[in-house]
């Protein structure tokens, strides 16, 4: 089997087992009849979105999600014939095009079903209208706001509803006071939705985190995020660990000098780290233009099973780290992932930025080439078929 061709010493690896065993231990989690939209927006979180989308299917998922309309065409294109939603804001003149691709859009403005009103659509129109119970981005919060939308929704026959959804803000929290608060706003609303709405239409309310902590409480669907990918929301619901989670993610490179460095000699840009020392100095092509930010000089990358610490400032396109031995040119480096019994999760990478876990395979920019694997072996990326 042929490859992709990439001319650099620095890759990605994601493990498309892993996608499909998240979502296999999600089912188990889940009540039989909620279903899964596996969110593939921000390229997949960093993973590839149309590999992570054809795998995720394959697992089980019933549908996808994604923040952008262009996300939605590029899975289109890609063949994805599956149901399609768009969960931020579309503009009310591309309401045709999303119409043409049986594209679901997410609605919560009364002007903005008006505007698309007037656009030739050439067939119905999916619409998921947002509830904001207490996120605080976009959605309706009253039962005012909802009687609008379904008015212009029930006057245009050109308009579908299909399903309805919220978002919780604090479902990864240890407190459950405000999540719980979330429930009720939805349950008011939904009380007023049941009252004037007599039509059949889909409920989504869980994320990654609502999914798996509180699976009797789902509704229609979940929308698997984050932890489809093996990541966990947030420390609190890793140490619960509801599901166990397989992560996807590795990234790798390999040493491309190493020399010896007599002490009292500076290291990058600004000189801000300088040997105590004779030290072994490798140096890997990779650097903030990838996503390898230069706030992580400092941290820690594995070479032979071993940690050694990124010194001197991170460049754009190399950083440098402090060697315990001399090791050969084009050795093994793993920035996340796991050589021998060493390993250097994405959680550790987020807690030394202090961020979330979310960031970290989504800083990593598209010029770091993306391997897939099945089972350890390499396949050949989906993407590529309809290239």
């Amino acid at each position: 089997m042929s490859f992709a061709p990439f001319y650099r010493d620095s890759w990605a690896e994601v493990e498309l087992s892993a996608i499909d065993h998240n979502i296999k231990e999600l089912q188990k989690r889940l009540q039989p009849e909620t279903k899964i939209y596996a969110v593939v927006k921000a390229n997949g979180y960093g993973h590839g979105d149309i590999e992570v989308a054809d795998q995720a299917l394959k697992a089980g998922a019933s549908g996808l999600a994604v923040a952008l309309l262009d996300e939605a065409l590029r899975l289109r294109e890609a063949g994805f014939d599956c149901p399609l939603l768009v969960m931020g804001w579309t503009r009310p003149e591309d309401a045709p095009l999303a119409a043409e691709k049986e594209i679901a859009v997410t609605v919560f403005q009364e002007d903005w079903l008006r505007q698309a009103s007037e656009q030739s659509i050439p067939k119905p129109l999916k619409l998921h209208m947002k509830w904001d119970t207490g996120m605080g981005r976009i959605g309706i919060r009253t039962t005012e706001e909802m009687d609008a939308l379904l008015r212009q929704i029930e006057q245009n026959a050109i308009f579908r509803l299909e399903a309805v959804f919220t978002h919780f803000a604090t479902a990864d929290d240890e407190e459950s006071d405000y999540y719980l608060e979330q429930e009720q706003r939805f349950e008011n609303l939904f009380s007023h939705f049941e009252r004037v709405w007599t039509k059949d239409v889909e409920f989504h309310t869980g994320n990654s985190a609502a999914s798996m902590r509180f699976p009797e409480r789902m509704k229609h669907f979940v929308r698997f995020g984050i932890s489809m990918y093996g990541l966990y929301p947030s420390s609190v619901v890793k140490e619960e660990r509801p599901i166990p989670l397989s992560p996807a993610f590795s990234l790798h490179s390999r040493l491309i000098h190493v020399k010896k460095v007599e002490a009292n000699q500076s290291i990058s840009y600004g000189a801000t780290y300088t040997t105590e020392q004779d030290e072994w100095i490798g140096t890997i092509p990779l650097g903030y233009a990838d996503g390898w930010i230069r706030k992580l000089q400092g941290m820690d990358v594995l070479v032979d099973g071993k940690r050694h610490p990124i010194v001197g400032r991170i460049c754009m396109d190399q950083f440098m780290i402090r060697l315990d031995q001399e090791y050969p040119v084009g050795t093994k480096v793993t920035l996340i992932g796991k050589q021998e019994d060493q390993e250097i999760t994405v959680d550790e990478v987020a807690d030394y930025l202090d961020t979330i876990t979310y960031e970290i395979p989504c800083m990593i920019s598209s010029r770091v080439p993306r391997m897939y694997k099945k089972q350890g072996e390499q396949v050949k990326a989906r993407h590529l078929l309809f290239s």
